[in-house]
Order: structure tokens, then C-alpha cells, then sequence
């Protein structure tokens, strides 16, 4: 009976052990994780040297296109934009700073396009033909992009462990993806405007065998982001940016205006006659030059011009940027190497 007990005294003591190693390695586990979660900088949350941000961005953008402007001959960028048509794009990204002067963006946004020849303002004749050409657009548009940050004075400084400024001035240059879906606008008698999707319409011909030269354009274009822009630290977790970014296109079609009209006719053709009607009216809406808001009574001459295929469209935007780093952020080297003392180990 004795032989028994101690028998049972030793495998009670032993699941007992099992038990307590077991508990053990719960707790010992539990802690790392919290500890990590408190105090470690993987590459998911960066460190002392490498840091992710993440943030939200909201601005006006702005198109520059063969429709609108200004007085004068049309150019592009700030002297043909037409500020009541302003519209409103936002979005996010995620920035990571492998250093202190470089960094690699990702980015969505979303807002939307227009442009408008009735606000010309008419002073003179080179201004004059746009203006009684008397189209419009309009487009939401969705983009994607990745790009690089360069902090040209962080550089210069990048071995100046000291060198922590307010406001930092920087470039950006990237490649992205855009999505677009022109509409036109037509007014009837009584002064309802209704609005039509002007792919689908052909309206310069794009697609049809008489135009081999004028192939049906994607909606979804690749774009090359390019600006500049300063940045401001309000702390060392968050800071506030300034940027103006241009996207340079490679289509000429965000505004659905291009090269020259054609004949009419081609439109009961190749489209349905509800949508061949349609195309008629929408791809030529130039009024009388003697008699101002009044319909020609004959269509522009196929072959007359009605964009300029020399300039394809772009479009630029001003942001507002609010940005977080992610992880921790230590006062100093001191907070660092304590916070890496207090890690768990990696391998027991």
C-alpha cells in the first residue's frame, strides 16, 4: 500500500509539474505578445530609422483640357483654369521612410473633372471659336498611384543625427492608373439639361472604319504624378503637408474633345438611331457667331477642327495632407535601447 501511495504521490506531482511548465509557458507567451505589442519595431511599424505613416488628403483639382480657359490663345496649366468649375478630390495613402530623406507612397483618391467652353470670357477673336463651340464636360475620376519623396535638404543632412526641422520641402514623381467616363450635356427647349455619356456616342468618329487613325479610347489610362510640396511636424507623431501634384496623361479623350468633326451621317450608320440622334446634336453644339446662344443651322464641315490633338489632357490637384506615424516614437536614443531591453526574445 505504501509502494501505492507513493506511486500515486510521484504521477500526481508529475501532472502537476506538467501543469505548472504548461501555465508557465502561457504567461511567459501572453507577456512577450504584450510586450511586443507595446514596445517592438518590426518592419510593420517601423523604428528609429524606418517608419510607415499613414494619412488622409483633400484639395480642389483642376482640368486642363482642349474645353475652357481663358482669354487668348488656350495653353495649359495655371493660365487656363477655370476656377468656378473647381471640383473636390480625396484620399489616402501609406508613406514608408526607409530614411529620413527618401520615401515610397501609395496612394488612392477619387473626385471628379470639368470643363466648360461658356466661361470663356471673349475679349478678342483668338478666344472666340472656343467660346461659340460651346461644348462642356464632366467626369468622375478614380486614381491609383505609387510614388517616391525626396527631401532634397534632409539629403544634404542625412548625416546629422540632430537635424529634426519644422518644415521640410520635397519632390514627388510616380506612375499610377486613372479611371474616367466623360459626359456631355444637352439642353432642350425648355431649358432641362440632361446629360449623356460620350463614349458610347463616337462622337469624333473613334472606332469607325473611315477614321482607322482614331482608335476607341480606354477609360482607364495610365497617369505620371509629378509635383512638389513642404511638409510641416506638428509633433513627432503627426504632421501636416501642403502638396500640389500634376498628372501627366497620355490620352487626349478625358473630355472627350480631340481632333475634328465628321460627318453626321456616319452616326445613323454605325449607332442605334436613339443614340445616333443624340451624337448628332451633343458632337456639335457650336452656335451662330451673328446671332450669340442661337443653333447653327448647318453642322460644321467634316474635317473642321474641333480640339487639339497636338497637347493630350492633365490634370492637377492641391492638397491638404494629414499624416500619423504608425509604431512608436521614442524622445531619444535612451527611450530606444530601453524599449529593446524590454522585448522578449525571438528564440527561447
Amino acid at each position: 500500500m505504501n509502494l501505492l501511495n507513493v506511486s500515486k504521490n510521484l504521477s500526481l506531482m508529475k501532472n502537476r509539474l506538467h501543469t505548472l511548465c504548461l501555465a508557465c509557458f502561457i504567461l511567459t507567451t501572453v507577456s512577450c505578445l504584450l510586450s511586443e505589442t507595446s514596445y517592438s519595431q518590426s518592419l510593420i511599424i517601423g523604428n528609429d530609422k524606418t517608419r510607415f505613416e499613414a494619412g488622409l488628403n483633400i484639395g480642389p483639382s483642376f482640368f486642363l483640357g482642349d474645353l475652357g480657359g481663358h482669354k487668348g490663345k488656350g495653353t495649359t496649366f495655371i493660365k487656363d483654369v477655370n476656377l468656378p468649375i473647381t471640383q473636390l478630390m480625396v484620399g489616402a495613402f501609406i508613406t514608408y521612410y526607409p530614411n529620413q530623406w527618401l520615401g515610397f507612397r501609395a496612394a488612392l483618391n477619387y473626385g471628379k473633372l470639368e470643363g466648360e467652353d461658356q466661361l470663356i470670357t471673349t475679349k478678342g477673336e483668338n478666344e472666340l471659336y472656343r467660346k461659340q463651340r460651346n461644348l462642356d464636360f464632366r467626369t468622375n475620376l478614380a486614381e491609383g498611384y505609387i510614388a517616391t519623396e525626396i527631401y532634397p535638404l534632409a539629403w544634404l543632412n542625412r548625416n546629422n543625427e540632430d537635424y529634426k526641422p519644422r518644415f521640410s520641402p520635397y519632390g514627388v514623381l510616380g506612375v499610377g492608373v486613372f479611371h474616367f467616363n466623360p459626359q456631355g450635356s444637352l439642353t432642350d427647349s425648355s431649358g432641362k439639361t440632361t446629360w449623356y455619356y460620350l463614349r458610347p456616342l463616337h462622337t469624333e468618329g473613334e472606332g469607325f472604319p473611315e477614321y482607322p487613325d482614331r482608335k476607341e479610347y480606354a477609360l482607364t489610362q495610365v497617369n505620371i504624378p509629378i509635383g512638389f510640396g513642404v511638409k510641416y511636424y506638428v509633433s513627432d507623431r503627426v504632421n501636416l503637408s501642403l502638396e500640389v501634384l500634376y498628372r501627366h496623361t497620355f490620352t487626349d479623350y478625358i473630355d472627350d474633345v480631340s481632333t475634328t468633326y465628321i460627318d453626321p451621317s456616319l452616326f445613323y450608320k454605325y449607332l442605334s438611331p436613339q443614340n445616333a440622334a443624340i451624337a448628332v446634336q451633343i458632337s456639335d453644339k457650336e452656335y451662330s457667331p451673328v446671332s450669340p446662344g442661337l443653333s447653327r443651322l448647318a453642322p460644321n464641315p467634316p474635317g473642321t477642327q474641333r480640339g487639339d490633338p497636338n497637347q493630350n489632357d492633365a490634370y492637377f490637384t492641391t492638397f491638404v495632407k494629414f499624416a500619423i506615424r504608425l509604431g512608436p516614437v521614442y524622445k531619444s536614443r535612451y527611450d530606444e535601447n530601453v524599449a529593446s531591453r524590454m522585448r522578449c526574445p525571438h528564440r527561447f
